[in-house]
């Protein structure tokens, strides 16, 4: 994002995907609803319909959600931060942009998306109740999640932890609750659905292509620009994702919302901390994902139908050092050429694969670099379990 960049997006076929972020400055307009030319209409007979009132066991359940989310609203707010990010110029600061954030702990530390504050000369942090720390410091930051942690100096006191949940417990389905400041307007609630789980959305700058985190949750739930970094919840309060990006005709509206899952977050975040940065783990083979195994096991004469299907070993890589084999011929299928004869993962310690996401997911969710794995791997009609110690991604 360069440094007059308001919104950074990554173009898709007919449709936009956008980070949840927007600019302080950015302008609104409201456009009143049309009204409609009168009609003469002839007037229909009167009907007179006595409505069935609602049991009160019916109103006693309506009350009661209400009295959840608005629970909710009053037990979470406190830990949402609005996030003003700066750049100077000429020993001047210029707003560049705004988000959301949350707080994780009573040292100070915020959650918040890599976008939001990558090019930031001066992040200012307001809370709910209006009080700002204005110097906060960008500990960590990783552009592969669109993860970021910033500290801020303040009294514990003042400090209102989120807890943690876990993201591998959703369903479709589940109700969820986003918070955050879209186009500025801070303390934003609105609810939704789990839409769907194991969403691919691609990584936020074109230089790190290559690499999709697989395990993104998709929400109905309202996400504007300026939700970036915000918390998606669960009914109890609990956070399971952080609001990062929509898929809207527009660009600017709300669309299809997605958030990067909580388990990532407890995975990645320490490291931040610690460090600034992730170091991720890294097996160093390539797999054309435009087919599935199961697609291309009878073009190919494979045995299995799932797994991974291995293109190109990348040299002076772990998987080259522990002899994994890529593709030694090219092969037509339905149009596309693609690389015949390479091992096939089905299994990495017992887990099976289904796919290259699966294979992704599983190294971010459970692995470490140096750690020393077992891939169960189909080559030609044999069967064979070849230990691997992993690298880092370059």
């Amino acid at each position: 994002m360069t440094s007059r960049k308001r919104l950074m997006f990554v173009a898709l076929p007919l449709l936009l995907v956008v980070l949840a972020c927007t600019c302080s400055s950015q302008e609104l307009f409201f456009v009143p609803t049309p009204t409609a030319p009168p009609v003469t209409l002839l007037a229909p007979p009167l009907v007179v319909a006595t409505p069935t009132p609602l049991s009160e066991e019916i109103i006693a359940e309506v009350d009661a959600e209400d009295v959840i989310l608005v629970n909710l609203y009053q037990r979470t707010n406190p830990g949402v931060v609005y996030i003003a990010v700066l750049v100077e110029e000429g020993g001047t600061p210029i707003p560049l942009g705004s988000g959301s954030g949350f707080v994780i702990d009573t040292e100070g530390h915020i959650i918040t998306n890599n976008h939001v504050v990558e090019e930031a000369d001066i992040v200012r942090v307001t809370f709910s109740d209006g009080s700002v720390a204005g110097d906060a410091q960008v500990l960590g930051r990783d552009p592969y999640s669109d993860l970021a942690v910033i500290l801020v100096d303040v009294s514990p006191e003042r400090l209102v932890p989120l807890e943690l949940g876990d993201s591998s417990t959703l369903q479709v389905g589940q109700r969820v609750v986003a918070i955050g400041n879209p186009f500025g307007l801070e303390g934003t609630m609105t609810v939704g659905v789990v839409s769907a789980l194991g969403r691919t959305l691609p990584a936020q700058m074109v230089e790190i292509a290559g690499f999709r985190n697989p395990e993104i949750i998709q929400t109905d739930a309202a996400i504007n620009p300026g939700n970036s970094g915000g918390p998606l919840l669960d009914t109890r309060g609990r956070v399971i994702g952080v609001n990062t990006a929509i898929r809207s005709m527009t660009g600017l509206n709300s669309g299809i919302g997605f958030a990067v899952p909580v388990n990532s977050v407890k995975h990645i975040v320490p490291h931040l901390i610690e460090e600034g940065i992730y170091h991720y783990p890294y097996l160093g083979i390539t797999s054309d994902n435009r087919f599935t195994v199961a697609e291309l096991a009878g073009p190919l004469g494979l045995l299995v139908t799932h797994g991974v299907l291995i293109s190109e070993v990348q040299p002076g890589t772990a998987a080259a050092r522990a002899g994994l084999r890529g593709g030694d011929r090219e092969v037509d299928v339905m149009g596309v050429t693609i690389m015949a004869g390479g091992d096939v993962i089905v299994a990495i310690d017992r887990h099976e694969l289904r796919d290259f996401d699966d294979l992704i997911a599983y190294l971010v969710r459970e692995t470490e670099v140096g750690q020393e794995v077992v891939l169960t791997v189909v080559r030609g009609e044999e069967e064979l379990e070849i230990l691997v110690t992993l690298g880092e991604r370059p």
